[in-house]
């Protein structure tokens, strides 16, 4: 059994180091290819979601490699907190690059409801009640939390899917979206009574990688 863990361990740890090096780079070609604006968007998205899921994703892969989760427990629930708000940060660029490809003029009182929802969820996750650094905080304010995030998704799903046919590169962002909730949301949810479902957040990360994808190729 303890092997077992230890190759699991190994294949994340590989995975881990491969996704945030993936997202990394095409974030960097993004960028140095920003023209038009909408690109400058796309690669501060993709580093945003680099440097966001690192304070996370590092402390998990040293934990693994030391096989010693207790000692860097702290430093994951901090990195589970950045990678919240970073998170949000990342929906909210995919929003204006949602704009920018198909409502150049803004999207008005949506936006606004955009901007609300992100700042009700920042403002939920800096709450003292969700207890980053325990080891067993709590699922409900987990899920508290995520309620106004999964909103955004949701309107962020609306705006490529009922808009994006007409822009090839991000035709099918809104699969791409929709299958990074599906995999996220039942690990909110049941990890806590069923830690295999832990395992969800690997394709979540293959789905955010198809997301900087698409945006590399506008």
């Amino acid at each position: 059994m303890k092997e077992k863990k230890r190759f699991f361990g190994i294949v994340e740890v590989v995975f881990d180091i491969a996704y945030l090096s993936a997202v990394l780079v095409l974030g960097i070609f993004i960028l140095l290819h920003a023209f038009p604006a909408v690109r400058l968007l796309g690669g501060a998205a993709a580093l945003v979601l680099a440097g966001g899921d690192s304070f996370h994703l590092v402390p998990r892969i040293a934990s693994i490699i030391r096989d010693n989760t207790d000692g860097y427990q702290k430093a994951l629930g901090r990195g589970k907190f950045i990678t919240s708000i970073t998170m949000t940060v990342f929906y909210l660029l995919l929003w204006h690059i949602a704009l920018l490809l198909f409502l150049p003029q803004g999207a008005g009182a949506w936006t606004i409801l955009v901007y609300i929802l992100a700042a009700l969820r920042i403002a939920l996750c800096c709450l003292p009640q969700n207890r980053w650094l325990d080891q067993n905080p709590p699922v409900m304010w987990g899920i508290y939390r995520n309620i106004p995030f999964l909103i955004m998704g949701v309107m962020v799903i609306a705006v490529y899917g009922l808009l994006g046919n007409g822009v090839l590169a991000v035709k099918w962002m809104w699969l791409a979206v929709t299958l990074s909730f599906a995999f996220y949301l039942p690990v909110v949810a049941g990890a806590r009574r069923n830690p295999k479902l832990g395992m969800l957040m690997l394709p979540k990360s293959c789905a955010y990688v198809w997301i900087v994808a698409m945006l590399a190729a506008l």
